[in-house]
């Protein structure tokens, strides 16, 4: 993770800890604010990372460009994955966009707005490692913490051990460093890991599960949410979105 990333997710997390409970902000007061609270890793690229002091990435500008639809100045802050969603359930940011794939657990703590793309956990290994669901057999994965992508590797039976690591660039250097025989992730996480380090010697191997991925809020912010699902609409609508995601990904991330 970029150092500035790290020094604001260790400020979030310090606030989540010695910060009493708070109340979600309804619409009504996010509109006379003129300003809305938006938390995203900056660790996961091409979504939201850093260029050198710089958050961008598909879901940086996608989160801005629909932002401004509202009418609203977009405030960000960077937390690390596994904070966000009790930080959005006890209502310290007004929605986080950050790659959170829908699960029914997650949908038991908070809201997901309508999918802004859709995606799946692919395998990547070293050349010569296990590429499909059947060569994982006896092997060691590596993964992001609190992820979809641990709940499905943990459910691929014959894996020898799911390894966590709180960021895939740590789950990516445990591969290329021979901790791990595999690595799951995002599959447009891993098409832009590798094509940016092409001498590293890992390739990517099959697609194991498909997901759909959206914004998410607290469960009790319905006017939010339909306003959210208004400005998505809307960019994709004025093509914004089309533009999006032709940069970022060379195809369309939509879900169909």
């Amino acid at each position: 993770m970029h150092q500035l990333s790290r020094f604001f997710a260790a400020a979030a997390l310090a606030t989540l800890v010695f910060a009493g409970a708070a109340q979600a902000r309804d619409w009504n007061a996010i509109k006379e604010s003129g300003t809305i609270n938006v938390a995203t890793e900056g660790a996961f690229a091409p979504f939201n990372y850093f260029e050198g002091k710089k958050l961008t990435g598909f879901e940086v500008e996608l989160a801005e460009a629909l932002v401004k639809k509202l009418g609203l100045t977009l405030k960000w802050h960077v937390v690390s994955f596994d904070a966000q969603l009790p930080a959005v359930k006890q209502g310290r940011f007004d929605f986080a966009i950050a790659s959170h794939g829908y699960t029914a657990a997650r949908a038991k703590a908070v809201a997901f707005a309508d999918p802004h793309y859709c995606t799946g956990g692919r395998i990547a290994a070293l050349a010569g490692g296990p590429l499909t669901v059947a060569d994982l057999k006896g092997k060691v994965v590596g993964v992001q913490l609190a992820t979809s992508y641990y709940d499905n590797a943990k459910k691929i039976a014959g894996i020898k051990e799911v390894k966590t690591y709180k960021a895939d660039p740590e789950a990516f250097s445990a591969l290329r460093a021979k901790k791990v025989d595999a690595w799951i992730s995002d599959k447009f996480m891993i098409q832009a890991t590798l094509l940016k380090n092409a001498d590293a010697g890992v390739v990517a191997g099959d697609q194991v599960f498909v997901e759909r991925v959206s914004m998410i809020l607290a469960k009790e912010n319905k006017e939010l949410l339909a306003q959210l699902n208004r400005g998505l609409a809307e960019i994709v609508k004025d093509g914004t979105y089309g533009e999006l995601s032709q940069k970022y990904f060379k195809t369309d991330a939509a879900c169909h």
